[in-house]
Order: C-alpha cells, then sequence, then structure tokens
C-alpha cells in the first residue's frame, strides 16, 4: 500500500509536469499558450518541485531498511519511477536543476545508483533509450526554464 501511494503521488507530480508546457488544454499546441506556460512553469519550480522533491527526500530519509531506497532494502518501481522524473527534470529545466544535489541528496544517490546498476546502466546506453525530446511529458524549452534557487 505505501508504495501504491508513494507512485500515486509520482503520478500527480508528473500531471504537473505536464501541465508546464500545456496549462490551458491538451490539445493547444504549445505555441499557442506559451505565455500562460511561463507563468505556470516559473510557480512550478518556486514551489512545486521543491515541494515534491523535499516530501521524496524526506520518505528517503526515514526509510528504516535502507538510506539508499525509498522503501525497504532493495529496488522497487518507484525507485525507478523517481529516478525517470529526476532524468526528465535534469532536461526539461537545465538551469533550474543545476543544484539538485545540493537541495537532494539523497535522491541525487538514488538518482545514481539506479543508473549505475548494470543491466539500467546499458539499457540508456543502448539505441532502445528514446531520448528525451520535446514531444513527452518532459520537454526542454528554454524560455520555462530559470537559474537554479
Amino acid at each position: 500500500m505505501v508504495l501504491n501511494g508513494l507512485q500515486l503521488t509520482i503520478t500527480d507530480f508528473v500531471a504537473e509536469v505536464h501541465d508546464t508546457h500545456h496549462p490551458i488544454a491538451v490539445e493547444l499546441y504549445y505555441e499557442d499558450q506559451k505565455k500562460t506556460a511561463k507563468l505556470r512553469a516559473g510557480h512550478f519550480l518556486e514551489h512545486r518541485v521543491p515541494k515534491y522533491m523535499g516530501y521524496f527526500e524526506r520518505v528517503l530519509a526515514r526509510n528504516p531498511k535502507s538510506d539508499s531506497h525509498i522503501f525497504g532494502k532493495s529496488l522497487t518501481y518507484v525507485d525507478l519511477s523517481l529516478f525517470q522524473v529526476v532524468e526528465g527534470l535534469h532536461y526539461a529545466f537545465p538551469r533550474a536543476m543545476k543544484n539538485f544535489a545540493e537541495h537532494y541528496p539523497g535522491l541525487s544517490a538514488l538518482r545514481e545508483l539506479v543508473r549505475s546498476r548494470p543491466n539500467i546502466a546499458r539499457y540508456l546506453a543502448s539505441s532502445r533509450r528514446i531520448p528525451f525530446n520535446e514531444s513527452g511529458i518532459f520537454r526542454h524549452y528554454p524560455e520555462l526554464d530559470r537559474p537554479a534557487p
């Protein structure tokens, strides 16, 4: 039950990531909602990223069985999802995420732990890994990014 709740929280956060570039309607082009997207992305980076990343940093720190996994003592789908979210945030908002490791050392360590697993490392280096792009959830629009706090 705990893992499902954490995964649902990640799902909520990912929906907010999407809203940074499509804050009005999904059927409209980004260019048609760019002005509102700038406002939404600014709020997201200032308020929502710290809220969610701070929450997951605390959950990770409070895991009594491991200091390197979000729940229990082994890798779970929530660890993998957090890895993908953190990777996506770094792609979409590279300037804002510049100090990520400083603010969220546990999540940064989790990111490296997942990335360094042999099978995952092979997958990440393979042609099977679809790169982040401007058609997915995590899109890099320079005008939506801002300097790190």
